[in-house]
C-alpha cells in the first residue's frame, strides 16, 4: 500500500467549497420520503427524445393504473405494477419537432416543446462539469450561444447508501439565457456533432467534482475486483444502520467521535471558558498533541465594523492538514480536505453583524506538522470593502478527539462523494432505461493514485452502465487526461501517465469506444484548464467517424508495432493521416533505455510513417516510451493536427501497479 497522498487540485475552488458544505452538514435530519412523481423527473419540457429506438418513459401511480402516452398520433399504453411503477415503450415520432407528449392516468401530465434526435450521456467528474462560462472566452462563447436544438439537463448532486428513484435536474434549451449553465465540453461536443448532421443533441450532464470512477459503479460490478471489499463492507454497515448519505468517510468518523459535534462547539454563545489559550497558527502543542492525529476546535471573537461594508465578505484561513470545517456565527462557511489549496470561504450575506462574531474552526490533523499551514498574515476576514481582520494570534481552543494509535481513523479524509457505488445509486441508476445514443466520460484524475488499477475499473465501469441501460454496446469515449503539474526536466516515472495508459487500453479493448487525445492541451498549475474547445471536438470527431460514419479523421497517430535495431527502436504508426508531423523545433519527449531499465531523452527523427528513436547513452536500446509525465511536450502529431498519445513499448512495472486505497 501506498502512503496516503495529498489530493492536488483535483476540484475548482467553487466547486469545491460548493460541494464540501453541502457534503459535510452533520447530523442532517432525514428528508420526508416524497411522494413519487406520476411522470419521473428526467422529462420534462424541452427534453429531447432518443430518434432511432423506442423511447421508455416511466413514473409512478396508483397500482393498476392504465397510463396512455401520446405524441404526434403516436400512442402506447402500461400498467402500474404492485410496486407503483409503470413504464411504457414508444416509437418516436419523426426527427425534429417540436411536439407534446401526453401521458395520461391517474393525473395527467404534457411535456412540450419536445424534439427527437440523439441524447448524450456525459459522465465524469469536475472537467465535465466546468460550465462554459468558466471555458477560454467563456462570455462571449455565452453571447453567441443560440442553438435551440441543443437541450441539456444536469444532473443534481447526490450521492446514495440504496437505490434511488427520482433525481433532480430541468431541461434547458441552449441560449444565451442558459449557456452559462452548460457543461463546456458537453456544449462544444453536441455543437460540433449537430453542426455536421442537422439532429437535435440531447446532453445529459451526469457529473460530480473529485469523484472516483467506483463511485459511479454498481457494488455487484466491483465486487468481482476483489479491490474494493473493504468499504463496500463499510458501506454495507453505513446503510444497515440508516446513517446518513454523505458519500464519504470522514463526516461519519466525525459522526462517530467528534465531541464538538455533539456539544454543538460551533455555536456563537457555547461556554468556552474552560477552554486553553492557544496561538494560531499552531494550537496543537499547546493541547497536548503536537504529534499525533487529532481533532481539535478554535473559536475566536471578532469586531466587525457598525456599518458593515457593502460587498461579499470571505474568510481566509491558508492552507491546512488535512481537514478543516469552518462556521461564522454557528453556520458552517466552508470545509476542506484538499491539503494544499488555501481556504477561501465565501460567507452568505446577512451571516456577519456589526460588532461581535465568532469564528470556530474544526480542524483534523494527521501529521505531526499538520494543522494550519500558512503564513500568520494569510489568516484574515476580509470585508466587502476589502479591508482585513487579522485572524492570526490568540484563540481558544479545546481537544475533541486524541487520534493516536490505537484510535481508528477514518479509511479517507475527502469531504465529497468517494465513496464506491454512491454516484451509481444516486445520480446513474435513477437514469436507467432512459433512451440514449452513447456515454462521454471524463474521469481520471481522482483515480491516478491508482493509475494501473484504472485498467480494471474502467472497463468493468462501462459494462455495468452498457447492462444498467439495456441497450447493447452503446458508443462509450473517454476523454485521455491533459498536461498538468510542472514539467520534469529529466525522464520519470509518473501516476498520469500510467492513467492515460490505462485510458488507450480500455479505449483500445472495448467494443465500440474511442479515446480523445488531449496531451496538447492543459495547464500545469490548473487541473481545469479553460481550453474546452478541442477536448469537445475530439470527443465529436469520435462520435462523427464510429458512430455516424462521416469521413473525418478522428484519431491522433497511434503505436503500431516496434522494430528494435542495432542501436536504435523503429516505431512504425497507424493513423498518420497527413503525415507524421513535428510541432516545435524538434520531436521531443521521446525517452530510452536498455536492459539496465535507466531512461534517457532520446533523438528522434521521422522517416515515413516510422520515427527512428536513439541516444548515445543507450548502444543497445530495449524500450522507449514518449511523453511518459505529467507535462510533456506534446510535439507529434499527424496531418489533420491530432497528437500522439503518450506511449511506452515496455512493460515494465510502473510506480502504482498493484497500489491500492485499502
Amino acid at each position: 500500500m501506498i502512503p496516503r497522498k495529498p489530493l492536488i487540485g483535483l476540484i475548482a475552488v467553487g466547486l469545491l467549497l460548493s460541494l464540501a458544505h453541502s457534503a459535510s452538514a452533520q447530523n442532517p435530519p432525514k428528508p420526508a420520503l416524497k411522494p413519487l412523481p406520476f411522470v419521473s423527473t428526467i422529462f420534462g419540457d424541452n427534453m429531447v427524445l432518443q430518434r432511432g429506438k423506442k423511447n421508455t418513459i416511466w413514473g409512478w401511480s396508483e397500482p393498476g393504473d392504465k397510463v396512455r402516452i401520446e405524441i404526434a398520433g403516436e400512442h402506447a399504453s402500461g400498467v402500474a405494477g404492485p410496486d407503483r411503477r409503470w413504464q411504457v415503450k414508444i416509437q418516436p415520432p419523426a426527427v425534429g419537432g417540436p411536439y407534446t407528449i401526453k401521458i395520461t392516468g391517474h393525473e395527467t401530465v404534457e411535456l412540450h416543446n419536445v424534439l427527437v434526435g440523439d441524447v448524450w450521456l456525459c459522465g465524469g467528474q469536475s472537467n465535465m462539469q466546468v460550465p462554459l462560462r468558466s471555458a477560454r472566452n467563456g462570455d462571449e462563447e455565452v453571447k453567441s450561444a443560440n442553438y435551440p436544438e441543443i437541450r441539456f439537463f444536469s444532473v443534481a448532486p447526490h450521492s446514495a447508501y440504496h437505490h434511488t428513484d427520482v433525481l433532480e435536474g430541468y431541461w434547458k434549451v441552449v441560449s444565451p439565457e442558459t449557456a452559462d449553465r452548460v457543461s463546456a465540453i458537453a456544449y462544444y461536443f453536441a455543437r460540433k456533432v449537430q453542426q455536421e448532421i442537422h439532429v437535435p443533441i440531447g446532453l445529459v450532464v451526469d457529473a460530480l467534482g473529485g469523484t472516483p470512477a467506483e463511485a459511479w459503479t454498481s457494488a455487484t460490478a466491483l465486487r468481482p475486483l476483489k479491490d474494493f471489499d473493504v468499504p463496500l463492507a463499510e458501506l454495507e454497515k453505513l446503510a444497515a444502520m440508516g446513517a446518513p448519505e454523505y458519500g464519504n468517510y470522514v463526516m461519519h468518523w466525525y459522526d462517530q467521535y467528534d465531541a464538538g459535534i455533539k456539544g454543538n462547539w460551533a455555536a456563537p454563545d457555547v461556554d468556552d471558558s474552560t477552554w486553553k489559550s492557544v496561538d494560531i497558527p499552531g494550537g496543537f502543542s499547546e493541547l497536548g498533541v503536537p504529534d499525533t492525529p487529532a481533532v481539535a476546535w478554535f473559536r475566536k471573537e471578532i469586531v466587525v465594523p457598525d456599518p458593515l461594508p457593502p460587498g461579499g465578505a470571505s474568510l481566509f484561513l491558508g492552507s491546512i492538514e488535512r481537514m478543516d470545517t469552518a462556521y461564522i456565527n454557528g453556520t458552517q462557511v466552508g470545509a476542506s480536505a484538499w491539503v494544499e489549496n488555501p481556504r477561501v470561504y465565501f460567507i452568505p450575506d446577512g451571516l456577519l453583524k456589526p460588532g461581535k462574531n465568532v469564528v470556530a474552526i474544526r480542524v483534523l490533523k494527521t501529521k505531526p506538522q499538520g494543522g494550519f499551514l500558512g503564513k500568520p498574515e494569510e489568516l484574515r476576514l476580509e470585508l466587502g470593502d476589502k479591508t482585513s481582520i487579522a485572524l492570526a494570534g490568540k484563540w481558544k481552543g479545546q481537544l475533541s478527539v486524541d487520534a493516536h494509535p490505537p484510535h481508528p481513523l477514518p479509511i479517507g479524509y475527502e469531504n465529497w462523494p468517494v465513496m464506491p457505488s454512491v454516484l451509481y445509486e444516486g445520480m446513474l441508476a435513477p437514469l436507467a432505461p432512459l433512451s440514449i445514443t452513447g456515454a462521454l466520460w471524463y474521469q481520471g484524475e481522482q483515480n491516478s493514485e491508482r493509475g494501473f488499477q484504472y485498467r480494471r475499473i474502467l472497463p468493468a465501469m462501462i459494462a455495468d452502465w452498457r447492462k444498467l441501460f439495456g441497450q447493447g454496446d452503446f458508443p462509450f469515449y473517454i476523454v485521455s487526461l491533459p498536461t498538468f503539474r510542472q514539467r520534469s526536466e529529466t525522464p520519470t516515472d509518473d501516476t498520469w501517465a500510467e492513467t492515460r495508459e490505462s485510458q488507450a487500453l480500455t479505449a483500445a479493448s472495448v467494443s465500440n469506444s474511442c479515446l480523445a487525445v488531449t496531451i496538447d492541451t492543459g495547464d500545469p498549475d490548473n487541473l481545469h484548464p479553460k481550453d474546452k474547445q478541442p477536448v469537445g471536438e475530439r470527443l465529436a470527431l469520435c462520435a462523427l467517424a464510429k458512430h455516424y460514419g462521416k469521413k473525418v479523421v478522428y484519431s491522433g497517430p497511434t503505436l503500431a508495432s516496434v522494430e528494435r535495431l542495432p542501436g536504435s527502436i523503429r516505431l512504425h504508426f497507424a493513423h498518420t493521416d497527413g503525415g507524421l508531423v513535428v510541432k516545435g523545433a524538434k520531436a521531443e519527449e521521446f525517452t530510452i533505455a536498455g536492459e539496465d531499465r535507466k531512461w534517457y531523452w532520446a533523438d528522434a527523427r521521422i522517416e515515413g510513417d516510422t520515427v527512428v528513436v536513439s541516444s548515445s547513452s543507450v548502444p543497445n536500446p530495449k524500450e522507449v516510451r514518449y511523453a511518459w509525465q505529467s507535462n510533456p511536450a506534446a510535439t507529434l502529431f499527424n496531418g489533420a493536427g491530432l497528437p500522439v498519445g503518450p506511449f511506452r513499448t515496455d512493460t515494465w512495472p510502473g510506480i502504482t501497479e498493484g497500489q491500492r486505497p485499502y
